[in-house]
């Protein structure tokens, strides 16, 4: 286990992130409203956490749904997972999406999704003429069965 340091600025009456027990990957975030939001059932909304954080270089935060409000409401993070850069300082918000039946009450302080902090590999693309030949090729979207 890593052990890093992430910054974080909390508007008033936002909560810092906090990994739930020991060994979770993730630490929960919470939405800070004013007052309770309906997302109504088939719609996203994006809700505001008063988080802001500054990473190490090196690392990404990603926004990630929790699998409560997923498995009992239908509710989940519409770009799972989000990503937050390194050299990102505005607030963090989160794309909520309602896959449920009901409308789903989101309220003050309410645990909205998690982040998970992953390091991040820096790349270089390279253009080339032609890439080299593999058994699956070309084949993509079922292409090896079900």
């Amino acid at each position: 286990m890593v052990d890093i340091v992430v910054e974080t600025k909390l508007e008033k009456g936002s909560i810092l992130p906090k990994q739930t027990t020991a060994l979770s990957a993730g630490s929960d975030i919470s939405a800070q409203l004013s007052k309770p939001f309906t997302l109504k059932a088939g719609e996203f909304a994006l809700i505001p956490t008063g988080l802001k954080i500054a990473l190490p270089p090196g690392f990404e935060a990603q926004v990630r749904a929790r699998s409560g409000l997923a498995a009992k409401f239908g509710v989940t993070v519409l770009n799972s997972p989000g990503t937050i850069d390194a050299d990102y300082r505005g607030e963090v918000k989160v794309i909520l999406i309602n896959h449920g039946k009901n409308d789903f009450i989101i309220n003050d302080k309410d645990r909205i999704a998690q982040f998970v902090i992953a390091p991040v590999i820096s790349t270089t693309f390279l253009q080339v003429k032609d890439l080299d030949v593999t058994d699956r090729g070309e084949g993509g979207f079922g292409s090896t069965g079900v």
